[in-house]
């Protein structure tokens, strides 16, 4: 079976890292032949959603369950160099801290061939409930969460 992402056992980091494989689709690149920007955005939240799965949870399950949404409220992206067409890349994401009713992540996409660093960002979300109003995250998230970032700096 052919896919466009390919989730990643990674044994060498610490603590909460998910690693997540995407091949460059032709769609995704401009005139250049280079990765359109806007893309290492739309990797950022595939890293994101698998970080989640990783800790135990999906976001969906955030939504359905417990009528939690994650708002993005900052994100940034630092270009390194550019990724083409049919290279495969590596999206590493982290958790990077958590308040009670905030999550930060970081993320890095690297050439899968060579290992070059592409890209590395990082997004800031807002915890809300289904009205839009900011809200606490429950305990059972909360919980997940301290627990990857506190493993990530003993790392």
């Amino acid at each position: 079976m052919c896919t466009h992402t390919e989730k990643i056992q990674s044994h060498t980091h610490h603590g909460c890292v998910c690693e997540v494989k995407i091949r460059v689709r032709y769609a995704e690149t401009d005139q250049m032949g280079v990765v359109y920007h806007a893309n290492h955005f739309v990797w950022f939240e595939v890293g994101r959603v698998e970080l989640l799965r990783q800790l135990g949870f999906s976001y969906r399950e955030m939504e359905q369950d417990d009528g939690c949404s994650i708002a993005v409220v900052d994100a940034r992206c630092r270009y390194k160099a550019p990724a083409r067409y049919d290279d495969e890349i590596i999206v590493r994401t982290r958790l990077k801290n958590v308040r009670e009713s905030l999550v930060h992540f970081e993320y890095e996409l690297l050439r899968f061939s060579d290992g070059i660093l592409l890209a590395e960002g990082e997004s800031t979300h807002v915890i809300l409930d289904q009205q839009l109003k900011r809200r606490t995250i429950p305990e059972k998230y909360m919980k997940a969460f301290r627990e990857a970032v506190v493993r990530d700096t003993q790392g």
